[in-house]
């Protein structure tokens, strides 16, 4: 068998190369990008727009500081609302992503309330859970549980929009407690024997999820920081890859269950989600060689050395730099820096964020300089930090954003299942003349 893989896999890399001059003279959009990197525009939304640069009169574009608007409201205004209130606001947006309003205040006691009625998994559900209590990658049980909540759906292959509606709010709701569970489940079969806790009534998206993930209710210093956590990643456009995942397999008028579940499916890839634990693991093996943490040149050093895949995991990437769209600044990483500043004070941990801004600030510097390229910290860089401050696995880093994120899936599911045109891109072939079929005996 192993000779065979090796024969088929030097055939696929004979076959399936593309010549790039092919791509140039064909105009191909590879990665549905633009030759400029920027994104082909293959739809409309409501939901999310991303801004990164601005277009002058003249067609020219200048890279802008990162704006990002939910439903045309600023997240930056959004969070600082939330914050000056001193209250939770991932059920305000997750209200705003699915009608295009921001709800009154006894609107959004009923919605919350709504949400935290259905957070309850079935019975049969936690079975599947710990029956699949060996498996611990944890996105593909969130991807087996989300994929099983369609056994407890009376109707699930409904395309009515009040029955989409109500899956996802259902999934929205859940989708924490299946994270938190089947985090619980993983650490069982390692040793740590402990039970289901039920979600408590009255709780808050993030309150809940911390509560059923370490046993204790939080504090609310905690669960306010996760909640902001929570809004940042709940939306990011209808480009990202998992989002247009969502709404090519939602175009098709495939079950809500299946939909969200390709999103899973694409935020589970290497390319898209987890960069906030690769970055923990990047810093932890800089903390072990870099001796100076305030030496400037020994960590450009070693971040040249990164790019060069000259260390760390050979790669050639610095984690948590870099963006699609963002190329000045990405407002999520501002508003998650300054909530680590404020947890690492409190932790003395000021070092160990000191690195991170010290390494965020050369990173720019020096892949601008290898690569000619500008970038700055994105999502990822600082959100790892503050969840290991939280009291957050590594584990759960790419979870939590999914189970954020179903609220935007879900929002660009009903537009795409509305607006009514199942996506049907072209391919244009790499072949320069059709082959003529030799019998199998003369082959």
């Amino acid at each position: 068998m192993e000779k065979l893989l090796d024969k088929i896999a030097r055939l696929q890399q004979l076959h399936n190369r593309i010549d790039p001059e092919l791509v140039t003279r064909k105009n191909i959009k590879l990665g549905l990008r633009n030759a400029d990197g920027t994104g082909v525009a293959v739809g409309i939304t409501s939901k999310g727009q991303v801004l990164g640069y601005e277009k002058a009169e003249d067609g020219s574009v200048r890279a802008v500081p990162g704006k990002l608007y939910y439903c045309g409201y600023d997240l930056e205004e959004l969070v600082s609302h939330v914050e000056s209130e001193w209250r939770h606001g991932f059920e305000e947006v997750v209200y705003l992503l699915l009608t295009g309003e921001l709800p009154s205040q006894s609107v959004l006691h009923h919605f919350t309330c709504a949400l935290s009625e259905r957070r309850s998994l079935p019975a049969e559900l936690k079975k599947i859970l710990r029956f699949n209590s060996e498996n611990d990658d944890q996105m593909c049980a969130l991807h087996t549980a989300v994929s099983s909540l369609h056994k407890f759906d009376s109707n699930p292959r409904s395309t009515d929009i009040r029955d989409i509606t109500r899956q996802c709010i259902d999934l929205i709701a859940k989708a924490p407690t299946i994270a938190a569970y089947n985090y619980i489940v993983c650490r069982s079969w390692r040793g740590e024997r402990r039970s289901f806790l039920e979600p408590e009534p009255g709780m808050t998206t993030a309150q809940s999820f911390l509560a059923m993930l370490h046993g204790k209710a939080p504090t609310d210093k905690i669960a306010h920081a996760f909640d902001i956590a929570l809004m940042l990643h709940a939306e990011h456009g209808g480009g990202n890859n998992s989002t247009f995942t969502v709404r090519t397999v939602s175009s098709s008028l495939t079950d809500t269950y299946m939909a969200i579940c390709s999103g899973i499916a694409s935020l589970a890839g290497h390319l898209h989600g987890g960069a906030n634990e690769a970055v923990m693991n990047m810093m932890d093996r800089m903390k072990r060689k870099v001796r100076d943490w305030k030496d400037d040149e020994e960590i450009s050093a070693y971040l040249g050395g990164l790019i060069e895949k000259r260390c760390g995991d050979r790669s050639g990437k610095i984690y948590g730099m870099g963006h699609a769209v963002y190329t000045v600044s990405d407002p999520r990483a501002i508003i998650l820096k300054d909530k680590a500043l404020r947890f690492a004070e409190e932790a003395g941990r000021v070092d160990e964020f000191r690195l991170f801004e010290r390494v965020a600030d050369l990173a720019v510097k020096v892949v601008k300089e290898k690569k000619g390229k500008t970038v700055c910290p994105n999502v990822d860089f600082y959100s790892g930090f503050l969840y290991d401050m939280l009291g957050i696995p590594q584990e759960l880093f790419t979870p939590i954003f999914a189970m954020s994120r179903v609220a935007g899936w879900s929002a660009h599911r009903i537009e795409e299942i509305i607006q009514g045109r199942l996506m049907r891109p072209s391919y244009v072939t790499s072949l320069n003349s059709l082959p003529p079929y030799l019998p199998l005996q003369q082959r």
